[in-house]
């Protein structure tokens, strides 16, 4: 029996772009090892089954469910079915933020649950196979569309039933109020972020971009999201990282330079903290699996 083909994150996947709004329609590879990205994800499973590992929790979902994450934090499709199909986008926190959903959903996302539902039906995969066509086409009227269309379909799941899965118990997270201001706030601080992560640049850069004072802006991200804005723009960073030491003739240091860090050792210090290894270990594991 042939190997199963596995899943690598590259300069053009959704590691190394992690300002792209990306959708998808089509068989899951396996993971040999987790990755992380700087955006939520939706999988809706069209065919078959896959188990998932989070960073706290593991989850198998079969044909006509769809769930919820923030990709943020390790996770990994560690096994699936033959048959498997899976739809389903990588929505960066701008867009995130534009979905009304309950505080504490969004909260309890951030902060690494897990959102399952089964409340779904035939028109989920007409639409999720079209919003992907769309997408691609090279339209933007049509990008634009299946982008509003899949927001408004995620919104649908206040109204539904559905679960939080997560190892962490519920009364130790803490939602806050998150008024429509406020949302625009994080999304201009998203926006900004994402497009000057590669640069030096700090919370006064970050609050400006939003016309607030820094220190409620550090306030408010760390609220809306679980993360410091520290934190944020470390995750884009090495986000990017991640996919460039996917090269194989990729240089440590050039790569630290080239993701924005200032110093090997400020990379090393986030990598591992996030990765639970150091970078060097990391391109060795992926070159070993070639």
């Amino acid at each position: 029996m042939p190997e199963r083909p596995f899943y690598q994150p590259g300069a053009s996947s959704v590691e190394g772009l992690p300002l792209l709004l990306q959708m998808f329609h089509t068989n899951p590879l396996v993971m040999l090892k987790p990755h992380w990205h700087a955006q939520v994800e939706v999988n809706f499973i069209v065919r078959g089954s896959v188990h998932y590992r989070m960073n706290d929790h593991e989850i198998s979902l079969s044909a006509g469910e769809m769930c919820l994450f923030w990709g943020g934090l390790p996770h990994q499709m560690d096994d699936l079915s033959d048959d498997a199909v899976y739809a389903g986008a990588h929505l960066p926190l701008v867009h995130f933020f534009r979905l009304h959903l309950p505080t504490d959903i969004r909260h309890r996302l951030m902060t690494g649950a897990t959102l399952v539902t089964g409340a779904t039906d035939q028109s989920d995969n007409h639409n999720f196979e079209r919003w992907n066509r769309y997408a691609r086409s090279g339209d933007q009227a049509k990008a634009e569309h299946a982008v509003n269309e899949l927001l408004l379909r995620l919104e649908r799941v206040r109204f539904e039933p559905y679960r939080l899965v997560s190892a962490t118990p519920i009364g130790q997270e803490t939602g806050s109020p998150f008024d429509q201001q406020s949302s625009r706030n994080v999304g201009r601080m998203c926006d900004f972020i994402a497009e000057n992560f590669l640069y030096d640049i700090d919370c006064v850069n970050i609050a400006a971009a939003a016309d607030i004072h820094p220190k409620y802006a550090m306030s408010l991200f760390k609220k809306s999201t679980g993360m410091t804005l520290n934190e944020y723009v470390n995750l884009l960073r090495l986000s990017y990282a991640q996919a460039l030491l996917m090269h194989q003739d990729a240089n440590v240091l050039r790569v630290a330079m080239d993701s924005g860090f200032g110093s090997l050792s400020a990379f090393n210090k986030s990598f591992r903290k996030l990765a639970g290894m150091s970078p060097s270990d990391f391109r060795r594991g992926v070159s070993g699996a070639r």
